[in-house]
């Protein structure tokens, strides 16, 4: 597995979107769109830091995020851990091929 890192983009709209200073990392899109789900982000889009398709775009990823409650799954928690965890929730809602970045 190779690390890859993902640039949280602003914006509505995939084509009129531009970079922030957040990466996040992760194999798949959707191992940093979880990070990113858990730390608060609803509505977000990626993009491979360094990489274009071999036309020449940039893929974009774009999210939808939330996180839950949930009872640990274990019983052999630590002690310093909660009663309920925060547990992200993904669902990708589409890709997009732009031209500049």
């Amino acid at each position: 597995m190779v690390k890859k890192f993902y640039i949280i983009r602003s914006g509505k709209n995939p084509k009129n979107s531009k970079d922030t200073e957040h990466v996040f990392t992760g194999a798949s899109p959707r191992q940093a769109a979880l990070k990113a789900a858990k730390r608060g982000y609803t509505n977000f889009m990626f993009r491979e830091r360094g990489r274009r398709n071999s036309d020449g775009t940039v893929t974009i990823h774009v999210f939808k995020g939330s996180w839950k409650l949930v009872k640990y799954p274990r019983e052999n928690k630590p002690s310093w851990l909660p009663d309920k965890i925060r547990m992200p929730v993904v669902k990708k809602v589409q890709t997009a091929r732009v031209e500049e970045i």
